[in-house]
């Protein structure tokens, strides 16, 4: 059983990386060549870094793809292409570590809605990767937002919903946009499950009944890691997909990303993770500040929002614009979410701004939307700030991005520009994935 053996496989964590120019597939295959070769040098501009000071009149050189060399005086090769961005604000591509972007699919109805397997309580091994559909509209909203990353989520209606993965927002085929997969197995807790199974009277209809269905399967899965770890003479055990999806957690290759808005729903989560010792992330949160000084204290990253909905259940009562300040006052790291799409991926950016309207300080927003999402997704070392050897997908601004009137002029993935805004005809302009 070499082949398949889970003291090999399950230890490793799929990621889908550069090789040269190429990107690599989910299956380690090379695919579209995406990035650009020339050297860009984008000069004159406000570029702030994220993990660094502001640099006005600022060069950020490009090369193979990637950041060579940020600062107020840098070397611009010969022959390489410059970019004037005098009174311009150059920023890292924001990332939105919570969307089911490409796999609820807008305006379609039932045929483009693949976000929820709900046939089962436990769809652990279902995959985010294998639903998205690239050219779905929404991804061009999303660089046209300034959002170049986003984290692809199943639904909640199940206790435990399936894998998720991190992808890019451009490119021809899912794998080719991959940055990380899996990149966390989805689970919820709160309303949606009991409502769901509750209206079948089937297990789980109640929150004791939602915990129980995750303790178990967690329970199983232990159980399935010591069968591998110590397998019967000429008998390995067979292969149990759900089961090796919930090891990944077991062994901390990837984070369980728990749906939860309510208090007691938080600290349920807490609890359980506790028990089985994994790495938490809390999505949603609506209720974390309530419980912040736990939460930081665990170091627990909560990815709040969508912010700018109605109070639609009840769930969502302590909804408000200023939970991500107070969150961030107490010290625990918060991305930023639309739960696309809830909230228009496009409007990642005015969620940030109403929140800074509301307390969050505005260094803590913009650190919630691109470093912090990086770090929580697992995808730091190459997105989140504009740091030499990291990928150059970064985004130039009319102004301040957290002016409303300010707007994406031109977007860079992989030192390509795959986007500039048409000011004669009001629209965005996009390169062809793979041209």
């Amino acid at each position: 059983m070499a082949d398949h053996d889970l003291g090999s496989t399950a230890r490793r964590v799929a990621q889908c990386g550069v090789i040269g120019n190429a990107e690599a597939g989910v299956d380690g295959s090379e695919v579209d060549q995406v990035g650009s070769t020339a050297a860009v040098a984008i000069v004159g501009g406000r570029v702030v870094p994220v993990e660094g000071d502001p640099i006005d009149g600022g060069v950020v050189l490009i090369e193979d793809g990637r950041i060579t060399a940020v600062g107020p005086d840098v070397d611009v090769p010969d022959g390489a292409s410059t970019v004037a961005a005098d009174g311009k604000w150059v920023l890292p591509g924001f990332i939105d570590a919570h969307t089911h972007l490409g796999v609820h699919e807008e305006g379609e109805g039932w045929a483009g809605s693949d976000v929820n397997e709900k046939t089962d309580p436990n769809t652990a091994h279902v995959r985010a990767v294998d639903a998205i559909n690239p050219r779905e509209q929404g991804f061009r909203d999303a660089i046209g937002g300034g959002v170049l990353a986003v984290n692809v989520n199943p639904g909640s209606g199940n206790p435990i919903g399936g894998q998720t993965v991190a992808v890019k927002c451009w490119g021809r085929t899912v794998d080719a946009m991959c940055l990380r997969q899996p990149s966390g197995l989805k689970s919820a807790l709160g309303e949606n499950p009991k409502r769901v199974y509750g209206d079948r009277k089937q297990t789980p209809e109640t929150r004791l009944g939602t915990a129980a269905v995750i303790r178990d399967a967690f329970t199983q899965a232990g159980n399935y890691l010591a069968r591998w770890a110590n397998p019967q003479p000429d008998k390995p055990p067979e292969r149990d997909l759900k089961l090796e999806a919930l090891a990944k957690v077991l062994r901390r290759e990837i984070p369980w990303r728990q749906h939860c808005h309510r208090a007691d729903d938080i600290a349920t989560a807490m609890r359980i993770a506790k028990e089985f010792d994994y790495e938490l992330v809390l999505d949603h949160g609506t209720e974390a500040h309530l419980l912040a000084d736990l939460i930081a204290g665990r170091g627990i990253p909560v990815i709040i929002g969508p912010l700018i909905t109605s109070r639609s259940k009840v769930e969502l009562r302590s909804r408000s614009l200023a939970n991500p300040g107070r969150l961030a006052a107490a010290g625990v790291t918060i991305a930023i979410t639309t739960d696309h799409p809830v909230v228009p991926i496009s409007f990642l950016v005015h969620q940030a701004t109403f929140a800074v309207k509301e307390g969050l300080h505005r260094d803590a927003a913009l650190r919630a939307l691109t470093i912090n999402p990086a770090r929580i997704m697992g995808i730091a070392e190459r997105l989140g700030s504009i740091e030499p050897g990291k990928d150059a997908d970064l985004c130039v601004w009319s102004g301040d991005p957290l002016d409303v009137m300010s707007r994406v002029e031109r977007a860079y993935v992989d030192g390509r520009e795959i986007y500039h805004y048409d000011y004669d005809r009001r629209e965005g302009v996009f390169a062809e994935p793979g041209a």
